[in-house]
């Protein structure tokens, strides 16, 4: 039996043990990969899209900076209104150094001095030519005794060497004996007036200058003893020396008790020379011109 009415149509019944679609708990998953794959186009087309802006956000800044550095620079109408360096004047008033192109002279030469009285004008005596009353050589110690100057040449010679000094024109002898150890030592030293006629007289004689005594030196090398007699030259001066034992003993080949003040005494006389050369020579090139 059935009513008027309207009918509502009914929904299927399921069979028992099945669900209809919109119902199942199961996640869609493909919806969801497309939802995700849609987010994340979206994000980096506004990441590129903000780059972009950024990009062209720092161009206009620079460009705005060129554009105003131009209109900072000076235009070429205002270029002579700024400061200009000074002139520098082309000639000065200073004085400006000037050289010579003569050179300078030679300093003199030492032995010119005492290679001929002519320049030769130092004052010379025993005391010049031996100063003091001992006299150090290394560790030699000589005391000095008598000294002795004469314008008789041959005077203070033995033997031969007085001819020669005289026929070459020495012009004096100055002496001076020293003493060590029990032995004496004369040197003498003859002034000429050039040095060809020193060297002359000492190459042609017996070198024997006499002995000195005196002031405390007893004689020597008198009565016989044999001496040992040295001479040379330096300059326009010959200087020689006599060297023996005070107790009379001979001077024999060796003895270097002998020797040795011998040679120190002639060493010292030769370096007083050369001295006396230097010491003229040095004030001839300190004094003024004129």
């Amino acid at each position: 039996m059935s009513f008027g009415g309207p009918q509502w149509p009914q929904e299927p019944q399921q069979p028992y043990g099945q669900q209809s679609p919109s119902s199942s708990s199961t996640p869609d998953w493909a919806a969801l990969a497309d939802a995700s794959a849609s987010r994340a186009r979206r994000k980096r087309w506004l990441l590129i899209g903000a780059g972009a802006l950024a990009t062209t956000a720092v161009a206009a800044i620079v460009a705005t900076a060129v554009v105003f550095m131009n209109d900072a620079a000076p235009s070429d109408k205002n270029a002579g209104d700024l400061p200009t360096a000074p002139e520098l004047p082309n000639e000065t008033t200073q004085p400006q150094p000037s050289f010579s192109a003569v050179a300078p002279p030679p300093p003199p030469n030492p032995k010119d001095f005492i290679s001929s009285e002519a320049k030769d004008k130092a004052p010379i005596s025993a005391d010049t030519l031996f100063p003091g009353r001992k006299l150090t050589m290394g560790d030699r110690v000589y005391t000095k005794g008598p000294t002795a100057r004469t314008t008789n040449c041959a005077s203070a010679t033995q033997g031969s060497l007085g001819t020669a000094l005289r026929s070459h024109g020495c012009d004096q002898v100055i002496r001076a004996t020293y003493t060590k150890d029990g032995v004496a030592v004369t040197i003498g030293v003859a002034v000429f007036p050039t040095e060809a006629q020193a060297k002359a007289a000492v190459t042609k004689s017996a070198r024997n200058i006499a002995p000195l005594s005196g002031s405390g030196v007893a004689g020597f090398c008198k009565g016989g003893p044999v001496c040992r007699f040295v001479g040379n030259s330096y300059g326009r001066y010959a200087y020689f020396t006599a060297t023996g034992h005070l107790n009379g003993k001979s001077v024999t080949k060796g003895d270097t008790k002998a020797f040795q003040p011998g040679d120190d005494l002639a060493e010292f006389t030769f370096r007083q020379i050369v001295r006396r050369g230097e010491l003229q020579a040095s004030a001839a090139a300190t004094a003024p011109a004129g």
